[in-house]
């Protein structure tokens, strides 16, 4: 058994933009705790969670990395998270796994767009947060402007916890003791912020807040914990804290403030899962008892070419020893954990048994997938947690094998990749022939494409891929098609009627029936249906899918003997291919948000190639050091060899993401065009 509960149990992921300091700070708190003798270096590749050949080239972190400490009698479980924007998915995909969200922000560079999105969702998986501001004694940092910037961006509600004295080389409590009355601090009185934190706890308990401020008395933290567990759950309070893990500064008192302060399984919002699908599914509580079934759920999957399929999870109800039972999802046969591991970086430790709120793995189990619930019950089939949403991976190459013959283990290699990633899709484009992978920015699918060569031993040639156009309709219409074939003995007989409408934008596919007297069997409904699914994935216009329309079938014969499932479904394409010709349809594209931060000098240029790409700018915002963040809408169509542009416009100097905003008409000169082509190769 471990030598710790459930309730000495701290679970925090570490998020925020790359450069931040995260993997230094882990390093940081790892020799605080006395797990290891000296920090690693990122930029010497020597850190624990830094192991990947491509993260010491790039001194930046490309995956999560778990790890874990002891101290002061408690178990902290530490998930390092990567801060570039090709790779949010990856790090917003462990808040699964955690009470306490750690927002880690460079003093130096302020609040960057990774953690304005990983504020949000950790703000919408209810998860109680902690904003660690680094590198506090770097020079020229003005602690006081960021400290009222994150207040502005975050909330008033953003309080400090300890503060800076002595130009960032030493850091005043204000929460476990009044030690600092007096002391001259880098921005704020000592004596205001402590009063300012105490007063925002004591408003959770009116018998504390009577006793403080009617009675005078003074409260020890021991009194307060209860409250502030509270505050933090509530989003009520949510602490700032200083300190610098290059050289220590501060790391003690943080690592004193997650051992005290932060939540255990029991204190932390409960994760919502619910039992059951769609319409259908209801929310369960499951508790961090370990006298319970075990429920555990699978946040991150890695394809070792050593051990095989790791499933890394986080229990959330129960015990998971070594040689249990456990099935996955509403699998009917169980597998055995053979073995069961706790993770320090890329090192597997052999543990025997976890209980609620730990980390660990197993490893060799083949279906076990992400987003996984493992139970050993069938009272917790069906069981899943709401789905985090992750940014839509736009980003795209088609890809082909150089070598004959690699067809197979291409496939094989993309789904592994696909099963880590939740940011990364595989496409088949039937009307172009291509297979496209989707990711997030163009270095997300170039550490893809290394892993192919390197892991899997597959070359590909790659390419710009087709542009994911839908089509769609503007106008309500009618459709009627009569499908009658006699060849000699039975025939085919089917005719239907129908209507469709429009649908507002991700309205999806509607198919309804509205048949009356029998005038068509119910038996032939879901024929009808199939054939107009048929239209809904060809296209109609320029084949691209179909979507955001609904269809009513409302009226339709059938003979005795000759109508067939064939030719109700032959009917219903045709008649809803005659209702869409009628329906004023569109191709509609891909309108991409897009956020570019480079140095303001750049400005105009961005701005001018950006009109020049049919784009337009919604706003802008200046950064640090003489940088500016440019906010706009662009198609995705116009950003094919963005990044080498954007590369020379700024020296090599600037970024860009791109997220999904919404799909809009193309012009009618494009849609001729996509349609002549469609058509074209149609008669071919």
């Amino acid at each position: 058994m471990p030598e710790y509960n459930a309730e000495d149990v701290r679970n925090i992921a570490l998020v925020g933009h790359a450069g931040a300091g995260k993997t230094t700070l882990v390093e940081a708190l790892l020799v605080a705790a006395g797990v290891i003798p000296a920090a690693g270096s990122v930029t010497k590749g020597t850190t624990v969670c830094d192991q990947d050949e491509m993260e010491k080239e790039l001194q930046h972190s490309l995956d999560t990395a778990i790890t874990s400490l002891a101290a002061h009698g408690k178990h902290i479980n530490l998930i390092d998270s990567p801060g570039f924007p090709d790779f949010l998915g990856r790090a917003i995909s462990v808040l699964s796994a955690v009470e306490t969200a750690a927002i880690v922000v460079n003093a130096e560079s302020g609040i960057e767009p990774v953690t304005q999105r990983m504020w949000k969702a950790a703000d919408a998986r209810n998860l109680c947060r902690i904003i660690i501001v680094n590198r506090i004694d770097a020079d020229g940092v003005d602690l006081g402007g960021l400290t009222e910037q994150l207040r502005d961006s975050f909330g008033a509600e953003c309080l400090p916890i300890n503060l800076p004295a002595e130009g960032g080389q030493r850091v005043l409590d204000c929460f476990f003791s009044p030690d600092g009355q007096g002391v001259n601090t880098d921005f704020s009185s000592f004596d205001e912020a402590h009063g300012q934190i105490i007063d925002q706890v004591v408003e959770m308990d009116e018998a504390l807040m009577e006793r403080y401020l009617e009675q005078g008395q003074a409260l020890a933290p021991e009194q307060l914990h209860d409250a502030f567990e509270e505050a933090l759950r509530e989003a009520h309070l949510i602490p700032i804290c200083y300190c610098s893990a290059e050289t220590g500064v501060g790391i003690s008192e943080l690592l004193e403030i997650l051992v005290r302060l932060m939540p255990n399984p029991a204190e932390g919002n409960p994760p919502p899962f619910m039992k059951g699908d769609g319409a259908e599914a209801k929310p369960v509580t499951v508790q961090p008892d370990p006298a319970l079934h075990a429920v555990a759920h699978v946040f991150k999957i890695v394809n070792d070419p050593f051990r095989g399929k790791i499933g890394i999870f986080r229990i959330h109800q129960g015990r998971i020893a070594a040689g249990s039972q456990l099935f996955i999802g509403d699998a009917r046969k169980p597998f055995k954990v053979n073995h069961l591991y706790r993770l320090h970086g890329p090192e597997l430790i052999e543990v025997q048994e976890g209980v609620p709120g730990d980390i660990l793995a197993v490893a060799r189990v083949d279906d076990v997938h992400f987003d996984a619930v493992l139970h050993d019950s069938h009272d917790e089939d069906h069981y899943h947690l709401n789905s985090i949403e992750c940014p839509v991976p736009l980003f795209g190459l088609a890809v082909n094998v150089t070598k004959r013959g690699d067809e197979q283990k291409l496939t094989d290699a993309l789904h592994k990749l696909e099963s880590e990633d939740p940011c990364f899709h595989l496409e088949h484009n039937a009307t172009a022939n291509e297979t496209v992978m989707r990711g997030l920015g163009e270095l997300h699918l170039k550490v893809l494409l290394r892993r192919l060569s390197e892991q899997f031993h597959v070359e590909v040639q790659t390419r710009p891929p087709s542009i994911p156009y839908r089509e769609t309709i503007t106008a309500p219409a009618e459709g009627h098609h009569r499908h009658k074939k006699q060849t000699g003995g039975a025939g085919q007989f089917g005719e239907v009627f129908l209507r469709i409408e429009p649908l507002p934008y991700g309205g999806g596919f509607e198919f309804l029936d509205a048949t009356v007297g029998g005038s068509i069997p119910g038996q032939f409904i879901p024929s009808i249906e199939k054939g107009v699914r048929q239209v809904l994935s060809e296209g109609a216009v320029a084949g691209y899918p179909l979507q955001d329309v609904r269809v009513t079938v409302y009226d339709g014969k059938f003979h005795p003997v000759d109508s067939k499932d064939i030719a109700f479904a032959t009917a219903g394409k045709k008649a809803f291919l005659e209702a869409v010709d009628k329906a004023r349809p569109v191709v509609l594209e891909p309108i991409v948000k897009i956020r570019i931060v480079a140095q303001d000098s750049a400005m105009g240029d961005l701005a001018g190639d950006l009109s020049a790409r049919r784009g337009r700018i919604s706003g802008s915002e200046s950064k640090s050091l003489g940088r500016i963040a440019i906010d706009g809408e662009v198609p995705l169509a116009e950003l094919e060899g963005y990044e080498s542009r954007l590369k020379s416009m700024t020296g090599g100097e600037g970024s860009y993401s791109i997220d999904l905003s919404h799909y809009a008409p193309v012009p009618a000169s494009i849609q001729k065009q996509l349609s002549d082509d469609y058509q074209r190769a149609a008669d071919e």
